[in-house]
């Protein structure tokens, strides 16, 4: 997943959830889409045009590719692993081949008018669809506001899938989840999920299940259902709505027993099918993470001292005191009161990846990906000063 503040982290699902590695974020790195090609090879691509590939072992970008573009909103790999495929601000496509050491660009596809918000490639590798403001397109172009044309609303495309069976699925800013035949242009389903924007989709392997995100904060699961009970013909139903988030869901997941969503309450939620799970159990447990997995604030007990680490800046707090007593969980009133002693700001682009401050409390350190350094740190009375070593 990526945050914010260009952060990447990379958590193991078969090591239950577990947040195996973080790639601190830069100054001027955003992330606006992650994949992974060629096997193992995680790439991303964001406002700044660059396509960056990340070293997992190393947790920094490896290198970085400019796409050609201006600013890249979508990017997506094909099924084999071996292309990735770049939706601009200028509304190119743009197609990079996956090579060892890098990714070398191949060609562009037909340019159309506004910026390219979202992309899909086909599962046979042979088609991709491209989604923007009022439009969708393959082969030709699709327009998903000719219903709302009259209202002179602009029908923004957030996300699309493009499924086996010859179908585009289409997320937009009208709360509608849409399914049009991309060789007729058609319409053939339409499911009003949201009141809001509809922002994120995604398709399970087998094509049967769908998960949508919305600007409300909830989640949406549609599925593949017979329309009578052993019959052939099959409709998309809304299924199961879901309310873990305060914010917009502006990314999804789909694994084979579970529906994945993070938004901009900064949580990360794995919500279990339960009818996918054998047997109940760990698996079978809502997640919600909600704190990070790092050490973010370290304490130098004998002096009293907090150090609170953020992106770019770290802050020493000297703890307030009490002359009470009580029982766990009672709050005694202060005699003095928490005191902001400094704030240390980090220099260059990049940010913050740990910090700590001694137990005496007189050495601060902290590193990003590519230095270290260490302060010295002195109280007399009420005045304090740091010395870089």
């Amino acid at each position: 997943l990526a945050r914010t503040d260009g952060a990447v982290e990379v958590y193991n699902f078969a090591a239950n959830y577990f947040q195996e590695k973080v790639i601190p974020g830069h100054e001027a790195r955003s992330v606006e889409s992650l994949c992974w090609a060629a096997g193992d090879r995680l790439f991303g691509a964001g406002l700044g045009g660059d396509i960056t590939e990340y070293d997992l072992s190393g947790l920094s970008a490896a290198r970085g590719v400019d796409g050609g573009g201006g600013p890249i909103w979508s990017m997506a790999a094909n099924g084999t692993g071996t292309q990735l495929a770049i939706g601009c601000e200028d509304g190119s496509v743009k197609i990079f081949q996956v090579v060892p050491g890098g990714i070398q660009f191949e060609r562009n596809l037909d340019r159309r008018k506004g910026r390219v918000l979202c992309l899909s490639w086909h599962p046979s590798d042979t088609h991709i669809v491209a989604g923007s403001i009022d439009f969708c397109q393959t082969v030709q172009r699709i327009m998903v506001n000719h219903q709302v044309e009259k209202a002179k609303r602009e029908c923004v495309v957030w996300a699309i899938a493009l499924l086996s069976r010859g179908t585009a699925v289409s997320a937009d800013s009208f709360g509608r989840v849409q399914f049009w035949d991309w060789e007729q242009g058609t319409l053939a389903e339409s499911h009003t999920v949201s009141t809001s924007a509809a922002l994120s989709l995604a398709v399970s392997e087998k094509e049967d299940s769908i998960v949508v995100g919305t600007s409300t904060g909830a989640t949406y699961q549609l599925q593949l259902l017979p329309v009578k009970l052993g019959g052939l013909e099959k409709r998309w139903v809304r299924t199961k709505p879901f309310q873990y988030h305060s914010h917009d869901v502006r990314a999804v997941a789909h694994s084979p027993t579970a529906l994945i969503s993070g938004g901009l309450d900064a949580q990360l939620v794995i919500r279990p099918l339960m009818e996918r799970i054998q047997k109940k159990g760990y698996d079978a447990a809502l997640r919600k993470f909600t704190f990070p997995h790092r050490r973010l604030v370290s304490c130098a007990r004998k002096a009293r001292l907090l150090l609170f680490q953020f992106s770019q800046h770290l802050e020493l707090w000297r703890l307030g005191s009490t002359e009470e007593t009580g029982k766990d969980g009672e709050v005694l009133p202060l005699c003095r009161m928490p005191e902001h002693l400094v704030q240390l700001k980090s220099k260059g682009p990049e940010h913050i990846y740990c910090s700590c401050v001694s137990p005496c409390g007189t050495w601060v350190g902290y590193s990003t990906a590519s230095r270290f350094q260490l302060y010295r740190v002195r109280c007399d009375g009420d005045s304090v000063s740091l010395r870089k070593v």
